[in-house]
Order: structure tokens, then C-alpha cells, then sequence
């Protein structure tokens, strides 16, 4: 029988404590670990898209990433942290997510999701595994919902963490495509043509806000580690090359956040300008389909009343 994620996170985190290691890699050491049959191996998830180990693998290696017990050195790679081999050096009887709720970076990820999320992903991410018992009181659109929201949550991570590894020029095409995404610019071509080409005065780029160009939107994008917040002193400096140049809307997006004092001085200014953080840019690049694509659907079909009533 394949494990869950949660009782593969200990396999997981030893199997990363003796260097960097993949995903596949990893997979096989477990298959042998726990004596999985062939079928097992390779069996998929109902989507057919990817095998049932392989995902679960993943779900625990996410969760101890934001615990800081994993860290990825490169794309597709990972290792253990010196919290992680210190955790190794004196394991629990069991690492799961209750255990992790003890680390204080993946309870504010793990609680920031509400009791519905939580409850959904301490169950298993969708097509991970099932619960012995359904959550008590929820009905099944509710769990649905609830995994959804939190398989949302994982993949705003995910494309947060792969926007920080990239360059910063690959952030201002994700800019770009964004904003066209949302309807801006005109176009790709045209938005591309604007966007990058200022490089002065504090702004990054400009793009047209319709496709005749009869407004302007000025646009300064900060690609910031996680814990890193913008201030208000970069949103003020913001501001005045917005003034400079005679501006009167502006977007500033960073894969971070935005201090109190910074948002409450954008929001009394008055020029328009809009701050976006990482929450906010990665759920709308899920919204509009950027850096993502539809993996699986269900469908949920209900009676049709209407059918079965007569005259």
C-alpha cells in the first residue's frame, strides 16, 4: 500500500539529509523502504497525469519546505536544512503536520489558511490520499472547496518560490505577460515594446492602459526574497517619479509584501496607485492563467428537477 504524505515526510527528509536529490530519486528509495509492488510504483492519479508516489513525495517535501526543514538549491532539487539533519539527530515517533505546527513559519503558512483549509490539507491535498474519516460536519461540496482553497495556497507558494529563483528579467516579462493577461497594453507585442525601456527616474516600465494608448500606467516591480517588505520610503520615491513625470496611476508589484506604513500612505495619495504583493501577484496569475495551466476538473452535476416534473 503506498504511505501518505505525512508518513513519508521522515523517508523523505533522510533521504534529503545525504545530499541534494530529486523527486524520482527519492521515489525509488521509498518504493524499496516500504516493499511497494510494481503496480504500486506506477500507479497514477486519477488524472493519469503523474504517479501516486511521486505526488505524494512532493506534498511532503512542500510542507517541510515551509517548516525550513528542506530547502531547493536548484530547480527540481532538493536538500535538508541544518533544522532539518538537527531534527534527524532526534526524530519524532512521527513527522506530520501537526508536528510541523511546532515550527513557527509553517504554522503562520499552515494557519493563514483558515480552519476549512486546514482541515483539508491535514486530510491530504486532493488525489493524495483519503482520509480515515471525513471532516465532521462538512458536506462534500464543502470539502471539495476546502481542498481546492488549499491546493491554491500550495501552488501561490510554488510560484512564488520559482518567480524568486529566476532573474529579474525573466520578472519583468512575467510583468508583462500579466498585465496583457489582465487586459492591458494592447497586446504582447506592444506591451513589450514599453515595458522595461524607461530604466530610469525609479520606475521600471510603462505600458498603455488600452489599446489606443490614452493612458499611461507606470509600473515598478521588486522581486524580494520572502521576510523582505517594501517600506514606505520605496513606495514614496515611487511616487515622486510618478510626479516627475507628470503620472497619475501606478503599479508597483513585488514577490514580497508591503509594511502598514506603506500601504496606508498609497492609499491616502492623490495620484492611484496600486500595490500588488506576492499573495495578490501570484493569485492573479492563477486567475488569468499565467505561469499555470489546468491540470484536472471535476464536475459536479446535481438533479435536474425540472426533468422529472410533469404538465
Amino acid at each position: 500500500m503506498i504511505p501518505d504524505y505525512q508518513t513519508l515526510m521522515l523517508p523523505v527528509l533522510r533521504a534529503a539529509a545525504d545530499g541534494e536529490t530529486r523527486v524520482a530519486d527519492v521515489a525509488e528509495k521509498v518504493a524499496d523502504a516500504f516493499a511497494l509492488t510494481p503496480a504500486e510504483r506506477e500507479e497514477l492519479l486519477p488524472s493519469g497525469r503523474q504517479r501516486i508516489l511521486q505526488n505524494r513525495i512532493h506534498w511532503a517535501k512542500f510542507y517541510m519546505s515551509k517548516a525550513g526543514l528542506i530547502a531547493a538549491p536548484a530547480r527540481g532539487r532538493f536538500v535538508a536544512t541544518d533544522a532539518g539533519r538537527a531534527l534527524l539527530a532526534a526524530p519524532p515517533a512521527r513527522l506530520d503536520t501537526e508536528f510541523l505546527l511546532t515550527y513557527p513559519d509553517f504554522s503562520a503558512f499552515y494557519r493563514k489558511q483558515g480552519a476549512e483549509e486546514a482541515e483539508a490539507a491535514s486530510a491530504g491535498p486532493v488525489g493524495k490520499s483519503i482520509p480515515a474519516e471525513p471532516p465532521k460536519q462538512a458536506t462534500p461540496e464543502e470539502q471539495i472547496e476546502a481542498a481546492h482553497r488549499a491546493l491554491n495556497a500550495a501552488l501561490r507558494a510554488d510560484l512564488l518560490e520559482r518567480i524568486r529563483d529566476n532573474t529579474p528579467a525573466f520578472f519583468e516579462r512575467l510583468i508583462v505577460d500579466l498585465l496583457v493577461a489582465m487586459g492591458y497594453g494592447g497586446g504582447l507585442k506592444q506591451a513589450a515594446e514599453q515595458l522595461g525601456k524607461s530604466g530610469d527616474g525609479g520606475v521600471d516600465g510603462v505600458i498603455n492602459e488600452d489599446r489606443l494608448g490614452l493612458d499611461r500606467v507606470y509600473v515598478q516591480a521588486k522581486r524580494y526574497a520572502e521576510g523582505t517588505p517594501i517600506g514606505r520610503p520605496e513606495v514614496q520615491g515611487f511616487v515622486g517619479s510618478l510626479v516627475g513625470f507628470g503620472a497619475t496611476k501606478g503599479v508597483f508589484v513585488t514577490t514580497s509584501s508591503f509594511t502598514k506604513a506603506a500601504i496606508d500612505y498609497a492609499r491616502n495619495l492623490p495620484q492611484r496607485v496600486v500595490l500588488i504583493d506576492g499573495e495578490q501577484l501570484s493569485a492573479l496569475m492563477i486567475e488569468h492563467g499565467v505561469g499555470t495551466r489546468l491540470h484536472s476538473r471535476i464536475d459536479i452535476q446535481r438533479l435536474d428537477e425540472d426533468f422529472f416534473t410533469e404538465g
